[in-house]
């Protein structure tokens, strides 16, 4: 078929029915057959379409010659069909058949008798049928779409302006990661996809634009694990004349808005856990979070490295002091940050885009939002000192090399973008996929995502 005009869809057709017993003005409606079960001359049947599922009811004596037809129908087949809506004697929503015609038939079977995929690495490999077999998984992505709609439309409330910036870049740029490295013909040139939005969003801060952001996939040559996959989507955004503080205020309307916009209350459940993210959010340093949970004080501990290795925390010698801290906070403070949380004042050595203190310049002004265990966001008071800046790369670049890290070209075309003066900005980082599995209540990121990268299944 060519094309197929419906007048409803199964809610619809729901709706046109009411309270009452039917029948109605005849409807059209199409989808694809699930189940089919027959008694004399009346068959019952399930129709899917993207709204949900109708009851169909064909009978011998109204479709006559046809009716045959209608009984060689698969489960699978896609069709249309019209007739009244009408209530069952058992009060089930029923579409009363006068009519039917197959639009493409289905040549292979549902899986499982169709009451769902089990084997879950299939799911993942077979999205299309997964979506099929299992309603729920359908809802899941369409909550992912209305909360990236309801995070665009509080942005642009804000007056922030949405762009699109390069996805291969000479440098990757903005992040600690392995790039994916690719060659362009015409220019003989390696390139890289992007390992975050950073640099090119505030270069357009330099230019001029005062509030923008972007929603794009970033991509980063890792391993796979239940919160990681190698392409994701980013929110950053970057505001002009803003601080970390006002980050941190901009995100307490941020959040509850786009917890909204999936339909949810602020008090929500996860994996079995009440979290509450009405706002305010708790603020702790995360020095004060690592003496919390493990008694050392980065601050003045003579033997930092000593110390963590007798909490349980081996680290490589020599390993530069900021680095140390962040190990101690992950392995022993992270996970146990449930309800939100801004870990605020990383150390300098982890940090090399943000602001440092003034009180204390072993720390910037970064925060990350944690919960449930796990980041959210991540923000700074923007590094705009372009000395400052080379000096941070360099350092970064010596560690790196020193520790065995992953280390990028300088870049020196963002560093003269600086040198034309950066107005001060507070930029934000949200990983979109960690907050969809929040906000649905899913525990893998393969949850989330409509094709995760799986491994060849040979």
């Amino acid at each position: 078929m060519r094309s197929f005009h419906r007048t409803h869809t199964s809610t619809a057709a729901r709706h046109a029915l009411g309270d009452g017993e039917g029948p109605t003005d005849p409807v059209t409606l199409a989808g694809r057959l699930m189940v089919k079960r027959w008694s004399g001359g009346v068959t019952f049947a399930e129709l899917q379409d993207g709204t949900g599922r109708i009851q169909l009811m064909a009978r011998r004596d109204e479709l006559a010659d046809v009716y045959e037809a209608f009984l060689d129908l698969d489960p699978g087949d896609l069709l249309g069909v019209t007739g009244p809506v009408i209530r069952s004697r058992r009060g089930e929503v029923t579409v009363d058949v006068t009519k039917f015609q197959l639009l493409s038939k289905a040549l292979r079977p549902l899986p499982e008798k169709w009451h769902g995929l089990k084997d879950v690495e299939q799911r993942y490999r077979q999205r299309h049928v997964d979506l099929i077999a299992n309603p729920d998984v359908r809802d899941v992505f369409i909550a992912r779409t209305r909360i990236i709609s309801g995070l665009r439309r509080f942005m642009d409330s804000k007056g922030f302006l949405e762009v699109e910036t390069p996805v291969l870049q000479e440098v990757p740029g903005g992040g600690l990661a392995r790039p994916f490295k690719t060659h362009h013909n015409a220019l003989d040139l390696d390139l890289y996809l992007r390992i975050a939005l950073e640099l090119h969003l505030k270069r357009l801060i330099v230019g001029g634009f005062e509030k923008v952001y972007e929603v794009g996939r970033v991509f980063r040559n890792e391993g796979l694990s239940p919160r990681h996959n190698p392409e994701f989507t980013m929110l950053e955004s970057y505001e002009a004349y803003a601080d970390y503080e006002d980050v941190m205020r901009f995100l307490e309307e941020l959040i509850p808005a786009t917890i909204e916009s999936a339909g949810k209350a602020p008090e929500l459940e996860y994996q079995g856990e009440r979290l509450d993210f009405a706002p305010p959010y708790r603020r702790a340093r995360m020095a004060d979070l690592v003496k919390e949970a493990t008694g050392i004080d980065v601050l003045t501990e003579p033997d930092l490295a000593g110390a963590a290795a007798k909490v349980g925390v081996e680290v490589q010698p020599n390993l530069p002091w900021g680095f140390v801290v962040m190990e101690i906070y992950e392995k022993k403070v992270e996970t146990g940050l449930r309800q939100p949380t801004f870990v605020v004042d990383y150390p300098l050595d982890v940090s090399p885009l943000a602001r440092k203190r003034a009180d204390d310049p072993r720390f910037v002004e970064r925060f990350e939002l944690v919960a449930a265990g796990r980041e959210l966001c991540n923000a700074f008071t923007e590094l705009t000192d372009p000395v400052d800046q080379r000096e941070r790369f360099l350092a970064q670049e010596a560690a790196f090399q020193a520790f065995g890290g992953e280390t990028h070209p300088m870049d020196e075309d963002y560093l003269m973008a600086l040198e034309l003066g950066m107005p001060p900005t507070g930029g934000l980082g949200i990983g979109i996929d960690r907050l969809v599995m929040l906000l649905t209540d899913q525990a893998s990121i393969r949850d989330v995502l409509l094709f995760p990268q799986m491994r060849p299944n040979r």
